[in-house]
């Protein structure tokens, strides 16, 4: 660029480059110095370039340059700077920081501004990179005008003091967690409950304050996050109950089992003594006793195609695939000693949702014996109900699985189904009712559906209150013969599992702990996985399995 140029562009800029130099300098003899030097700089670059596009961009650059300089001559660091000059570096994006020192010092102040709350981070933010007004930053956040002042003041200590601070990441960001399952015992709302932990971070946040109350900076430290992510899925969890606030703290609200080998191992051998008593017993009297003779026990399942003249009754084996589970469930409601209530123990989240979550962390290096019973794609017990109807249903390794077949929540597609039950008993349903609820292997039908046509229900029917009772006083029966061996397995797993619950959830844990070898999904599992041993229960059909472990039983 020819000299007489050069001059003309810096007699222009002579003026705002001192009023710059002047708004961050210490005194007036500082600030003449800072604008001769970045003239000085600004008039030798240019006369060596022709290709500065934007002249305001390439003034500022070499402004902001020599500030920067003249910054680390005089405080040796952008640490301990007012906060005022450092985000005057940072407020234009055009600035091109070429002192490493200087932008880590930046790339720190950044980080810090982060950790703020949420309502001092909005205001720094407002201030120092919006150029706004304190008046208008107080009228729009609806907040008096000293408290802006207020906020503003505490800042900048905050960024100071995290300025001089060295963050330490956690084990968790090198190592972090990933929950191997999670469940509900209770009901959902309208948000399905995979929704909460819907990722790696929600996960680890609720893992890092499963035992100990910790800030929303404590939390990012611990996982090497920025907490401005951390904070909106706290605020997140937090408004679902799933972390429960503590001052300016947050602690997990749910269950997160971690278990040891030790302990694991103790849960099996209770299981396995427990399931062994109960589920031979109950098997050898419900067929040596007759009751699955009774009429008001019907199913239709079969194999083959149904026929138009005869009805097909479903095989012994079945039968008890549904019933054995149903009633080691079910029966015994009296022994329960239900010192804690659902309503004492469970979260009424605000979606609608009512229930107790709890998830389940697998150590890397936890090592079980070869004959450890695992709980391999169990769900289970579940229920709907209806004015007339409950849909009872587990599903297991052994079963088809149905959990949220086409896209559907499984609270909806149990509603729907006790809906076409009880529609069908008025009369015939449509042929597109009829393909849904064959598909999902609840019924079989045969024939044109608009001339020669006949359906069969595929799953287990209770058609009366007598039928259930006798069944769950078989169950009851053999529970009470079994009582003092059950409270005995019982106790000292209790005892070591109270142990390793966090104190707040002591009493969450205590809840579910009443319900061994009644509603728990353990106990079935292991009294099917009994039966299976010894041969008493067979394998299902590959035909069976959509419709296996599942009962309709009328109020």
């Amino acid at each position: 660029m020819n000299r007489q140029d050069v001059e003309r562009i810096i007699t222009e800029y002579m003026r705002p480059i001192f009023g710059f130099a002047l708004k961050r300098c210490k005194s007036i003899h500082d600030a003449e110095d800072l604008s001769q030097e970045i003239t000085v700089r600004a008039f030798r670059a240019l006369l060596v370039r022709d290709d500065v596009a934007d002249m305001g961009k390439f003034i500022w650059t070499v402004a902001h340059n020599a500030l920067s300089n003249y910054y680390r001559d005089t405080a040796k660091s952008m640490i301990g700077v007012p906060i005022e000059e450092i985000a005057e570096l940072m407020a234009d994006p055009h600035s091109e920081i070429d002192v490493e020192d200087d932008a880590a010092s930046i790339r720190r102040l950044q980080i810090e501004i982060a950790y703020l709350s949420k309502l001092q981070r909005r205001i720094v933010i407002a201030y120092y990179f919006e150029n706004r007004r304190q008046a208008d930053i107080a009228k729009e956040l609806d907040i008096p005008l000293g408290t802006v002042k207020w906020h503003l003041f505490e800042a900048k200590k905050e960024l100071k003091r995290g300025m001089d601070r060295m963050r330490k990441a956690g084990e968790l960001k090198f190592n972090p967690i990933q929950f191997h399952s999670w469940g509900i015992n209770g009901s959902v709302g309208t948000k399905s409950p995979d929704e909460f932990m819907r990722s790696a971070l929600n996960q680890n946040i609720c893992y890092c304050v499963r035992s100990t109350a910790k800030t929303v900076a404590e939390i990012a430290d611990d996982l090497g996050v920025s907490p401005v992510y951390v904070e909106t899925e706290v605020e997140f969890l937090e408004e679902y109950g799933f972390l429960q606030a503590q001052k300016d703290k947050y602690i997990v609200n749910f269950l997160i089992s971690e278990p040891t080998a030790e302990l694991l191992t103790m849960q099996d051998t209770m299981y396995r003594q427990a399931a062994g008593l109960f589920a031979n017993d109950l098997y050898d009297e419900l067929v040596s006793s007759g009751i699955l003779e009774d009429p008001d026990i019907i199913c239709r399942q079969t194999d083959e195609p149904i026929s138009l003249t005869g009805s097909a009754k479903a095989d012994l084996n079945f039968l008890l695939w549904s019933l054995i589970p149903y009633i080691a469930a079910w029966s015994g409601e009296k022994l329960i000693d239900e010192k804690i209530s659902f309503e004492e123990a469970a979260t009424l989240r605000p979606d609608g949702a009512h229930n107790i979550y709890h998830a389940t962390v697998v150590p890397d290096d936890l090592v079980l014996s070869e004959d450890y019973v695992y709980l391999k794609n169990w769900s289970g017990p579940m229920y709907n109900c209806s004015e007339k109807q409950i849909l009872w249903q587990v599903d297991s390794i052994w079963s088809e699985q149905r959990l949220g077949n086409a896209g559907l929540r499984y609270s909806d597609e149990a509603k729907r189904v006790l809906s076409l039950y009880e529609k069908e008993e008025e009369g015939p349903l449509s042929k597109e009712e009829y393909a849904w609820l064959a598909e999902r292997g609840y019924i079989k039908t045969t024939g044109v559906h608009d001339g020669n046509f006949k359906s069969s229900w595929q799953i287990v029917i209770l058609a009366g209150e007598e039928i259930q009772k006798k069944l769950l006083a078989v169950g009851e029966r053999i529970k009470e013969n079994h009582q003092a061996e059950f409270e005995a397995l019982k106790a000292p797993y209790t005892e070591a599992v109270l142990k390793s619950v966090p104190p707040h959830l002591k009493k969450l844990k205590a809840y579910e702990l009443q319900f061994i070898f009644h509603s728990d999904g353990w106990f079935l599992m292991h009294c099917i996985t009994a039966l299976l041993k010894c041969g008493k229960l067979k394998e299902p059909s590959q035909e069976q399995k959509k419709a296996l472990s599942t009962l309709i039983i009328h109020k």
